[in-house]
């Protein structure tokens, strides 16, 4: 039997995949849950979107409170109604994957957007765009551009160019990625634009699509794929690129795709393509691929040198669902704002949403648990 590499056996499904988008073929079947619940524009727009990615041979079950002919529909009153149902749908297996608006995924996941830049119209991967894949920030840069790299080429990219934009914490990120590169994880570096050249990139890069992956911290790449989705439309509707991707992470296994409550038509299709993509693709494969190769270069080794002292060994309160979202915490404390209401017996997990981090827990301990946050001073 030949011996086939994940590179190749990724280019060719995503060739597949495309002809058969294509050509609306059966073999792009993809079975994807959307949310509609919360948009700023309208279930309607929301389905507008659906319909288009119907035509595409992408199958969607819309989550919402209205209907329309020729489209699956569970009925949902509210965003969390909906995340429910969604939530169904993923765990049951009766959908390959989800596109939502906001979704607070566990510290160690984020997104990984996608948006063609304006200056050439070269499509752009941004790691990452929501979530955080760690609460150091070299830390989280050094993971990124590993999930970029995986999220690139699920979707074809057999040998994605990597730019480190210039930032907080950015040289460090281009020592660490140059010694992996060096320990033998395969990584080819983009080159600036600009004169003096490099790998750290500038908004110039950034507009003129210079790299396939743009590595930044979750924050400022929530900015820049709104600002690239909405440049031509003033803000309150986004038109163009795929959303702000998927969240990945070291065992997270569900394919959860983000979009704005600001995205259009285009972006809300967009979205739904890409996820098709990624599982044509066999997007977990390729990222268990990539974190074992960055681990074998010695990637865990280079994040333990930002290491933290160790907190107290706190006993987790028995687990519980937990809905209820307590923004307001600094992502450097959001650990330690968990354990104070482990050790007041109250459930809790960390997340991190498309506008900061969240503390997660059930309604019944809503009201306790700020009023210890706040006591604690974790919150203000």
């Amino acid at each position: 039997m030949p011996n086939h590499s994940v590179e190749s056996l990724v280019a060719r499904t995503f060739l597949e995949i495309a002809e058969s988008l294509e050509r609306g073929g059966s073999a792009a079947r993809a079975r994807l849950a959307l949310t509609g619940v919360g948009s700023e524009n309208g279930e309607e727009t929301v389905l507008a979107g659906a319909l288009a990615a119907q035509k595409k041979g992408i199958h969607v079950v819309y989550i919402g409170t209205q209907t329309r002919e020729g489209l699956e529909c569970i009925r949902a009153e509210t965003e969390q109604e909906a995340h429910a149902r969604m939530d169904e749908l993923l765990a049951s297996k009766k959908v390959d994957g989800a596109v939502t608006m906001h979704y607070p995924f566990p510290i160690g996941v984020a997104t990984v957007g996608r948006v063609p830049t304006p200056g050439k119209g070269r499509e752009v991967f941004l790691a990452t765009t929501t979530g955080t894949t760690s609460i150091r920030r070299v830390d989280a840069l050094l993971q990124n551009a590993v999930l970029g790299i995986a999220a690139a080429k699920a979707c074809g990219v057999e040998r994605p160019t990597v730019g480190i934009l210039n930032l907080d914490g950015a040289r460090q990120a281009e020592a660490a990625l140059k010694q992996l590169k060096q320990n033998g994880y395969a990584i080819d570096f983009a080159e600036s634009g600009r004169a003096d050249g490099g790998c750290i990139m500038r908004g110039n890069d950034l507009l003129s699509g210079v790299c396939d992956v743009m590595i930044c911290d979750s924050l400022t790449g929530n900015v820049l794929q709104k600002m690239l989705s909405s440049f031509t439309t003033g803000g309150g509707y986004e038109s163009l690129g795929y959303g702000y991707g998927p969240g990945l992470g070291e065992g997270f296994d569900k394919l959860v795709m983000i979009i704005s409550r600001a995205s259009g038509v285009p972006v809300i299709t967009g979205a739904l393509e890409y996820a098709a993509q990624l599982i044509a693709g066999r997007y977990l494969d390729v990222v268990n691929d990539e974190l074992s190769r960055a681990k074998r270069a010695g990637l865990m080794k280079l994040t333990e040198r930002n290491g933290e002292p160790q907190q107290e060994a706190v006993a987790k309160p028995q687990k519980e669902v937990v809905v209820h979202e307590i923004p307001g915490v600094e992502v450097m404390n959001i650990e330690d704002a968990v354990h104070s209401l482990w050790q007041a017996g109250i459930y809790a997990e960390s997340g991190m949403g498309c506008t900061g981090p969240v503390i997660l827990v059930s309604e019944k301990n809503a009201e306790t648990a700020e009023t210890i946050l706040q006591k604690s001073s974790w919150m203000f």
